[in-house]
């Protein structure tokens, strides 16, 4: 009989919010997560939009990925009243990153926002968001079409500088029309657009791996450098963070 391989070669599991259907009623997630996520030496676990559910499969997890989505945060969540560009709010979704966040914060576990994700954590802060782009920020670039690219502008010091090896730029895809107006208590702003736009945000919480992004980078992560990190860099936290649980509980039994 095979021994069993030591805590070390444990890879972690990595929760990633779903998305919803409207039409056909179901919860989805394309691909590119997964495979990033795997790339990236974690194991993919998929969180269904369903906060108390959510709330309890995230104890089990070792880092989140809160992933894009066709809808907005509700603009109730951050004491504003709806524009009529927000078409599409889905309270299950914000319910269930705002449950996910919960636990997360509670325990250290890291977190990857991405688009809409960065968003809902920047909302779970206390922050605010832009609702519509176009309407509020003057002499915007193109944000919101899929063949959209861009430059964004690192802040020196940032960790997406150092993981960037100092480069003060990358080039990345765009596809939203909503960012954040005011940072959530303990996010700084990372990286910005050429307009202005806020780009990445990240965490100044101590021992707690927090970042997030506007752009998509589990589509673009075999060409952009920078985006590849961002999965290697999660998977790589909640390794650490796990390693540093006690063994019982790391392994599912009583602390």
């Amino acid at each position: 009989m095979a021994a069993m391989a030591p805590d070390t070669a444990i890879k972690p599991l990595i929760g990633l919010t779903c998305r919803w259907d409207e039409v056909k009623n179901y919860y989805y997630l394309p691909s590119e997560y997964a495979d990033a996520v795997a790339a990236a030496g974690g194991v993919p676990v998929l969180i269904p939009l369903n906060s108390g559910v959510a709330a309890k499969l995230t104890e089990r997890l070792d880092g989140i990925v809160l992933s894009g989505s066709a809808s907005d945060v509700d603009p109730e969540l951050y004491r504003q009243k709806r524009r009529r560009e927000v078409t599409e709010v889905h309270p299950q979704r914000d319910e269930t990153d705002f449950a996910v966040l919960e636990q997360a914060f509670r325990e250290k576990k890291p977190v990857l926002g991405i688009c809409f994700g960065m968003q809902s954590l920047n909302v779970y802060l206390g922050g605010s968001l832009v609702q519509h782009i176009p309407a509020s920020v003057s002499s915007a670039i193109e944000h919101e079409s899929p063949q959209a690219r861009h430059d964004v502008m690192i802040e020196p010091g940032s960790k997406l500088s150092a993981w960037s090896v100092g480069a003060s730029r990358a080039r990345v895809n765009s596809t939203h029309h909503q960012s954040i107006d005011k940072p959530g208590l303990g996010l700084r702003v990372a990286a910005v657009a050429p307009d202005g736009v806020v780009e990445a945000v990240e965490g100044s919480f101590p021992d707690h791996f927090v970042v997030a992004v506007q752009w998509h980078p589990e589509r673009i992560w075999r060409e952009e450098a920078l985006s590849a990190r961002l999965f290697a860099e999660l998977v790589n936290a909640a390794a650490v963070r796990r390693e540093s649980e006690p063994r019982a509980k790391a392994s599912g039994g009583p602390a």
